[in-house]
């Protein structure tokens, strides 16, 4: 996934604007304004990095004089004391970015390192790895960015670009079969119908359907390998529910195509990164 540089200039404005409404008043009273600094962002834990250029808007805005040089990439792997980069610029401006450039950088570096150790854990099957939209509401694009650094698929972007039936819609449109048939009706031949099912017994009817992927929802490990079995292919498999890193593989050696984790991106774990300046 690419990110869009004006995207990314909007978002960060928003975060500057956000934590430093009238400036930054304690830099401003305790710094000169022509008082120059240098400092390098570090990683103080293992991980994966994502969001350098995230960051690194933030101290172009901060100070559009100074200057961001990066000594990783994103997807690349960290360890405990890696430079990430280095800042050189206004004093004040370093430390007006400072914490909004960390919290993207910690948040979008916690997904990449998260999805990394999903990824290596069913690296011997066939699965997939993949987002879903629990993501931080306006902070979406930057998310799944993420998830794609540590070497994961994105899954629907929102509910405007892919169709999937949940158990909401199939209560509200009367059924599997009438739920499948009027989008069938509706929806462009080129657009895959993705639709849940919470139990075995509504796999038969998602296929006869026409369903291209079947989404098992909280299946326990022993019913999705009979559900690949009874599905012999007809249709893309999708597990999801509550997997993390000591269930994805089990669930992974099922055989099932695509595994989605929300944990990814709505409770993950922020890695630890700070900037030091130069005394």
């Amino acid at each position: 996934m690419y990110l869009d540089r004006n995207y990314i200039y909007d978002k960060v404005k928003e975060a500057l604007r956000e934590d430093a409404p009238y400036g930054d008043i304690t830099s401003q009273f305790t710094i000169d304004p022509e008082t120059r600094s240098r400092g390098r962002i570090w990683s103080k834990s293992e991980g994966v990095l994502a969001g350098i250029e995230v960051a690194k808007a933030a101290f172009d805005l901060a100070d559009p004089e100074g200057s961001v040089v990066f000594l990783k990439s994103d997807g690349d792997r960290l360890n405990y004391g890696d430079v990430i980069c280095e800042v050189e610029g206004t004093a004040r401006g370093i430390l007006t970015a400072e914490r909004i450039a960390l919290n993207f950088l910690q948040r979008m570096s916690g997904i990449a390192t998260m999805t990394r150790t999903l990824v290596d854990a069913v690296s011997h099957t066939k699965a997939r790895i993949v987002d879903t939209r629990k993501t931080t509401p306006l902070l979406r694009m930057f998310e799944k960015y993420a998830v794609r650094c540590g070497g994961g698929i994105n899954h629907r972007t929102g509910l405007s670009d892919g169709i999937l039936i949940k158990d909401n819609h199939i209560i509200a449109a009367g059924g599997i079969t009438r739920a499948v048939e009027k989008v069938r009706n509706k929806a462009p031949h080129t657009l895959k119908i993705e639709l849940e099912i919470k139990s075995l017994a509504q796999l038969q009817e998602a296929l006869d359907a026409g369903a291209d992927i079947v989404m098992l929802d909280n299946f326990a490990p022993e019913d999705m390998k009979k559900a690949v079995n009874a599905a012999g292919g007809k249709a893309l498999l999708e597990a999801s529910g509550g997997i993390n890193a000591d269930t994805v593989r089990a669930v992974a050696e099922t055989g099932v195509d695509i595994i989605s984790v929300g944990a990814l991106t709505h409770s993950v774990k922020a890695l630890d990164i700070s900037l030091d300046l130069d005394d």
